[in-house]
């Protein structure tokens, strides 16, 4: 997984997040979301609406107190926690 700031304001963040499909951006929106501070995430990858890009693009915005990098950090961590209990729960039920 590559990942490229296209843009970083204290308030928002663009990045591509390369070799990604829906299944992993709609998570880790997701999780995001859930994320104290974020206000918006969404993300992007029509490249007929987008100017061509192919890779996704991740958008975010959060509140004054907020770095956007570190809520993508946070959500990232939950993400994986949530793919940990799974595979214990998967483990423990087989």
């Amino acid at each position: 997984m590559e990942l490229r700031v296209i843009e970083k304001t204290d308030e928002e963040l663009r990045m591509e997040i390369a070799d990604e499909d829906h299944t992993f951006m709609n998570v880790l929106k997701g999780a995001l979301l859930e994320t104290a501070g974020v206000v918006a995430a969404t993300y992007d990858m029509n490249p007929e609406q987008s100017g061509g890009q192919t890779e996704p693009i991740l958008s975010i915005k959060t509140d004054d107190d907020t770095d956007p990098l570190d809520a993508v950090g946070d959500a990232s961590r939950r993400v994986q926690d949530l793919a940990d209990d799974f595979v214990t729960a998967f483990d423990a039920a087989a």
